[in-house]
């Protein structure tokens, strides 16, 4: 074996070059024990050991006493470093043979004078830090703010994400201290704007809510990167804990509206819920099919709202603008849907329980308790064919059968029943008031008392989501608010509340506190009458409601605040905080000053309202504290704080996946009372989104020994799989009613059950999130978590006189449908895919949004998680969010090739 190649040789000649090769690819299998640095110079091919050997010179000679040789040794080594392309995965070769010297350039530097030279030093050593310095000293930023001002992009990307890194901590560590930060916000400011450069965003963005400075983020977006910056601004204000997350949201506002993206300002603007904002993107916005695309967007939110003059000048367009609001077309645009996909046809009871499928006994045992048995196929009939306008018990002409089936199968139901039964009409003409005031008006001359709480209650039914100039609802309803009769006066307070909800209006306000304050009212007028005012108010903390109602609770007897009824006081007091976070702190004290045997479960239904859907962790960790604790007595709160974790958790997708682990280890651990609730948490979590591993679970849990627990799993399948006509909880639910055919309340809320599975026939969601899942309707929520509060007691309330509560889900009840519509408004057909949605925030260039699509051409049906984009160039979609109604405009730039 020869010596090792002369350290002074540069390898210049080729037959050196050519030599030296050859040594190394001969030695490389040798296992020599030779010594360990000359193996390691071997490994090294020709040019890097010309690098290594030049680097080395340059660190002798950065030391050297004449100026000018230190100059040219700093500029070339900083050259070499520059230029290194490396791959992504290893460390650039000057970096790597400079690390041994890394110390001695540090000291150098130490006792170097003040000087040029030295800051080109600074800077080097800062690059250098990179791989060498210790974790958590900081070095590469120490020197970066000892170094010269030049650009830091040109040191590469690595560089500039590990600086960010290090300005986080250091940023923690001087507020913490309170020494200045002005030298590190300017490299701060250096560091964002060669993010926003580089399509980094997400990296810009973490670092100014490192340093709490996000306003800086407005200077530096352009055209370009505003949608990517907002998205990634939306989509992680959902981890933020209040209030940061309003502000972040706050920012990608403004950030929209610099853009004009106005669909999305104001999508965002009601995200804050913010009518400042909603009317500023009304008033900067100048094009009419905009803000008709606007008003869709309200009318989906479910949000009231007044357009004046500032926002549209003409009268008759602003009067077309206000209809598209008020949600009249949404009857309209449902049927159109239906005759699209040939649904229109009425179905029975019996189409939707399919009893041929089951074996003789099911059938047989049918005779049980026919009242019972008919209020449900009431109930299955008024949810299957909601919103068609024709049925095939409550809407057949009466000529059709010689004594008129239509109030026939009315009489088929007992006293209460026939409430229910006729409010059935309001739900089967849901959203067409004109005829569905027309068709109720015949109940109102009878002289049952039930017939006609049932018809003030499907008046409230049929106005639930539509506004009217003329306000029919409030016309018909007042009147019969202080009637004697209790079911009458809740069948007007119930329909009150459903026809406007939201809407904050203050006539209600005025019929209906009084009655919370009025001694002779009996204990459930006083609770609906809560729970109106409630929805009609829902998260607007009005102080004067709220007052009310904490009076309502003062002055119940302790016998009457142990009734389940009862305990819709306390609701209708978290509904006026819906979704406001602190804002309930005041009412919380308030509460804690009530009787005993409410005041913790007040406390738990309080919170979980304030805090529904802003996902906040530590409330989370709360209601699983409460839900941890073995009671004595009777106790009740563990039920709403159990709803509470899956109202917390609802906001998005990853904290929703851990919440239904959790409540996995509650029905593990959990007492019988904590046991019931898990279900209807289950429900709310994944409502008309089957997830096959809640689905397991609820079917499991439907054939428990505790009835309580089974039928709340029951109506929770119903639930999950609503509107969706899922065929494996349609056959988990048939084979459940034979199961239990024998047991009348079990067998009513399996009917119940496969009624809302089949909702509108499939083309109903209830989920209160859209706009891709961002946007939570407060009102659509208000009705579910009433229903659900309500299902903590089932035995009391559903399966009492007070069925009709069951209606609390119109206010949930949207059509699932993505309509396209041309300048007109008519319907217009384009071909779309619709596949399942692709989280694309944050990636690198511009990734699909969807997967596994099908073309369909619209009106097309939306399951959940699904995202529709058009297949044709030939229109633009004035909407970003391919959801509900979607304006169409023609595109200019389109030639068609044929």
């Amino acid at each position: 074996m020869s010596k090792t190649p002369d350290p002074n040789s540069t390898g210049t000649s080729a037959g050196a070059g050519k030599h030296t090769g050859e040594e190394a690819t001969v030695k490389v299998p040798s296992k020599d024990p030779k010594k360990k640095d000359d193996k390691k110079d071997e490994d090294l091919s020709e040019e890097d050991l010309a690098l290594k050997q030049q680097l080395e010179l340059y660190v002798e000679r950065v030391q050297d006493a004449d100026p000018g040789l230190q100059k040219v040794a700093l500029e070339s080594m900083r050259q070499e470093i520059r230029t290194a392309t490396s791959s992504m995965t290893s460390v650039p070769k000057p970096l790597k043979f400079l690390r041994p010297h890394y110390g001695t350039l540090k000291e150098f530097y130490e006792k170097m004078p003040d000087s040029d030279m030295k800051k080109l030093l600074a800077d080097i050593l800062s690059v250098l830090a990179l791989t060498m310095s210790a974790e958590g000293e900081r070095e590469s930023l120490k020197y970066r703010l000892l170094g010269s001002e030049g650009d830091i992009g040109s040191w590469g990307h690595e560089y500039v994400r590990n600086l960010a890194g290090e300005i986080g901590q250091e940023y923690a560590k001087r507020q913490s201290e309170e020494a200045p930060i002005d030298d590190l916000m300017e490299l701060v400011q250096q560091i964002v704007s060669f993010n926003m450069k580089h399509n980094a965003e997400p990296d810009a963005v973490d670092l100014l809510i490192e340093v709490e400075d996000l306003d800086l983020l407005v200077e530096h977006v352009d055209s370009s990167n505003c949608k990517r910056t907002c998205a990634y601004l939306t989509s992680f204000a959902k981890y933020l804990p209040g209030p940061d997350d309003m502000l972040v949201l706050d920012i990608a506002y403004t950030i929209y509206m610099k853009f004009e993206e106005y669909p999305l300002a104001l999508v965002t603007a009601l995200a804050l819920d913010n009518m400042q904002s909603i009317k500023q993107v009304f008033t900067s916005c100048d094009d009419l099919l905009r803000k008709k695309q606007f008003c869709y967007i309200l009318a989906r939110h479910g949000q009231t709202f007044d357009l004046d003059k500032e926002m549209c000048a003409g009268d008759e367009e602003r009067e077309g603008l206000q209809e598209i609001i008020n949600n009249t077309k949404l009857s309209e645009g449902y049927l159109a849907l239906a005759r699209d996909i040939e649904v229109m046809e009425p179905k029975t009871p019996d189409d939707i329980y399919k009893p041929h499928l089951l074996d003789g006994r099911a059938s047989a045992g049918a005779s049980v308790d026919s009242a019972r048995q008919n209020l449900a196929a009431t109930f299955v009939n008024a949810f299957v064919n909601a919103g068609f306008g024709q049925d095939k018990l409550m809407t057949v002409p009466s000529e059709a059968t010689s004594g008129g089936s239509s109030t026939s199968w009315l009489f088929k139901n007992k006293e209460h029943g026939k409430a229910s039964a006729a409010a059935s009409l309001g739900m089967i003409l849901l959203w067409d008031v004109d005829s569905g005031l027309a068709q109720l008006d015949k109940y109102f001359h009878s002289t049952d008392t039930h017939v006609i709480a049932g018809a003030l209650l499907g008046v409230g039914i049929v106005n639930c989501g539509i506004k009217n100039d003329c306000d029919p609802a409030l016309a018909l309803l007042a009147e019969y608010v202080d009637k004697d009769d209790p079911s009458i006066r809740i069948g007007a307070i119930m329909g009150l509340g459903l026809a406007y909800a939201g809407a904050q209006n203050e006539q209600i306000r005025s019929i209906l506190t009084p009655i919370l304050g009025d001694n002779k009212a009996s204990l459930d007028v006083i609770a609906f009458a809560a729970i109106s005012l409630g929805l009609v108010y829902v998260g607007s903390c009005n102080e004067e409601i709220a007052q009310a109602i904490i009076f309502a609770l003062m002055e119940r007897s302790e016998s009457e605040l142990g009734e389940p009824l009862a305990r819709l006081l306390p609701l209708g007091l978290g509904l006026l905080y819906l979704g406001k976070q602190e804002s309930v702190e005041a009412t919380a004290e308030v509460s804690k000053t009530f009787h005993e045997k409410i005041r913790k479960h007040c406390d738990m239904t309080l919170l979980s309202c304030a805090y529904a859907g802003t996902g906040n962790v530590l409330k989370v960790q709360h209601f699983l504290g409460q839900c941890a604790q073995h009671l004595e007595k009777g106790e009740t709160y563990q039920g709403p704080a159990v709803l509470g974790i899956a109202m917390v958790a609802m906001s998005e997708e990853l904290g929703l996946e851990m919440t239904i682990r959790s409540l996995e280890h509650l029905l593990q651990y959990g007492e019988q009372n904590i046991r019931r609730a898990v279900p209807l948490a289950l429900a709310l979590l994944c409502i008309s989104n089957p997830k096959v591993n809640v689905m397991d679970t609820l079917s499991r849990l439907s054939h428990d020994s505790d009835t309580e627990v089974a039928m709340a799993a029951v109506i929770s399948l119903g639930l999950i799989g609503a509107g969706t006509n899922n065929a494996r909880i349609a056959g988990m639910l048939r084979n459940l009613s034979s199961y239990y055919y024998k047991e009348a309340n079990l067998l009513f809320c399996v009917r119940i059950a496969q009624g809302l599975v089949h909702l509108g026939k499939g083309l109903i969601t209830l989920s209160p999130y859209h706009s891709e899942r961002f946007l939570l309707s407060p009102t659509a929520l208000a009705g579910l978590v009433t229903l659900l509060h309500v299902c903590l007691d089932m035995k009391a309330i559903i399966l009492g006189k007070y069925h009709y509560v069951l209606y609390f889900l119109t206010l949930a009840m949207q059509p699932r449908m993505l309509m396209t519509v041309d300048e007109n408004l008519k319907p217009l057909s384009v071909p779309v895919r619709v596949g399942q949605a692709v989280d694309v925030i944050g990636q690198a260039g511009r990734p699909k949004t969807i997967t596994g699509f099908q073309t369909h051409s619209t009106p097309v049906l939306l399951a959940a998680g699904d995202r529709a984009e058009l297949a044709t160039e030939k229109y633009i979609p004035i909407s970003p969010i391919l959801e509900g109604f979607v304006i169409l405009k023609e595109n200019p730039e389109y030639r068609d090739d044929h």
